[in-house]
């Protein structure tokens, strides 16, 4: 079932909560709600399901405007944050509540009940109660009392923000296997971004009751809308630009970040919106960065900028790294095997044109042209020849 909110407001006390919000997500999609504590993530799925009425705006579940309906009538399911198992009741139970209330035949639930448990492993500790659980297996539970009442519409309000990071993995992949095999309509809210990209078909980030942008994983990561979207997705570097000049393929940046001794020049890919003379907003992502002694010499073609190493951190295979260019921080991250390099040493940094993007999403991404590969012929410009992926 496709779900549909229109124009959805929700305010607690007088302090706006959600505001004049609109979403689509498509019949069988698995739609990951994004963003900090406080943005509105909960309340939108409680709109969906029921059990909050929203101020203004409608909520359609496969066409059917539901907004009148109480939560029972919408087919909706909802697993919660905290679980929400009735600790009076063992494992096989809590799993047969909503289905007892259906009045269902005993014989039939437990032949569903005998299918779901095996499946996750959860046979033996049918008789077990939620206090002798972990917190894996009580997941587990709450998220399979919801499957066997087999809802059009899965709604996940943060599930795994208490395990810890193996069984979160266990559980992701869990989900994944089980939307794959039921094709239900899911909407997840998580605040962790990589919760949020290795389970979404699309991602929509909220802040402040707002979405300030819908993409899927790969074009949210890289073309970024705002700054808030860039650097909750781990986007550190942003560079406050001034288009100096542009010819077809490239564009010419004076980069003068708040804190920088003096202003520096970058070379980027030509887009439609750099336009001479105006002021934009630049993401570097810090894998796209490399390092090199500054003795060392190179010519690719790229940008090469004098800094020097203020910090590294170990992230398993590899480094998390700042480099200090003249009063502005840059974070980059070189795998182990290619970092040589000692805290306070002085070193160049290089990346190609390709790796900064406007914070403008994809509507100003580059006409079909310039994604392809040119011969560039003309002596204003460095380099030959240039792809898009």
């Amino acid at each position: 079932m496709d779900i549909a909110l229109r124009q959805i407001s929700k305010s607690y006390d007088g302090r706006p909560v959600l505001e004049n919000l609109d979403l689509d997500v498509a019949a069988g999609e698995f739609h990951v709600l994004l963003g900090p504590s406080g943005g509105g993530k909960t309340t939108m799925v409680s709109v969906i399901a029921g059990l909050t009425k929203a101020d203004i705006g409608s909520v359609l579940i496969g066409g059917r405007d539901v907004s009148l309906l109480p939560p029972g009538r919408r087919k909706v399911g909802l697993v919660f944050q905290d679980y929400a198992l009735f600790p009076h009741l063992d494992v096989f139970d809590n799993i047969a509540y909503g289905l007892r209330v259906r009045k269902l035949r005993e014989a039939k639930i437990a032949q569903k009940l005998k299918y779901y448990l095996e499946k996750t492993g959860l046979e033996k500790e049918k008789h077990t109660f939620p206090h002798q659980l972990s917190g894996g297996q009580k997941q587990r539970v709450a998220l399979l009392r919801t499957l066997v009442t087999e809802p059009e519409v899965l709604l996940l309000d943060e599930p795994m923000s208490s395990l810890d990071v193996l069984t979160r993995e266990q559980i992701s992949a869990e989900l994944v296997n089980i939307h794959r095999k039921t094709e239900l309509t899911t909407i997840y809210v998580t605040h962790n971004q990589a919760e949020a990209f290795s389970l979404g078909d699309r991602i929509s980030v909220l802040h402040n009751g707002k979405i300030e942008q819908i993409e899927t994983p790969e074009e949210l990561f890289y073309h970024p809308k705002t700054e808030f979207v860039a650097r909750f997705v781990g986007i550190n570097n942003i560079l406050k630009a001034k288009v100096a000049a542009t010819n077809r393929y490239e564009a010419v940046m004076e980069i003068n970040n708040e804190g920088l001794s003096q202003a520096f020049m970058l070379r980027a890919k030509n887009y439609p919106v750099f336009k001479k003379g105006e002021e934009i907003n630049l993401c570097l992502h810090p894998e796209k960065i490399d390092l090199s002694k500054k003795n060392e010499a190179r010519d690719n073609g790229g940008n090469r900028i004098c800094g020097k190493i203020a910090e590294r951190t170990n992230h398993g295979n590899v480094f998390k790294v700042t480099i200090d260019i003249g009063g502005l921080a840059l974070h980059a991250v070189i795998p182990k095997s290619l970092f040589n390099f000692q805290v306070y040493e002085d070193v160049w940094v290089d990346f190609a044109p390709d790796a900064l993007h406007p914070l403008c999403g994809r509507r100003c991404r580059e006409p079909e042209f310039s994604r392809k590969c040119h011969n560039i012929s003309s002596p204003e410009l460095v380099g030959v020849c240039r792809t898009d992926a």
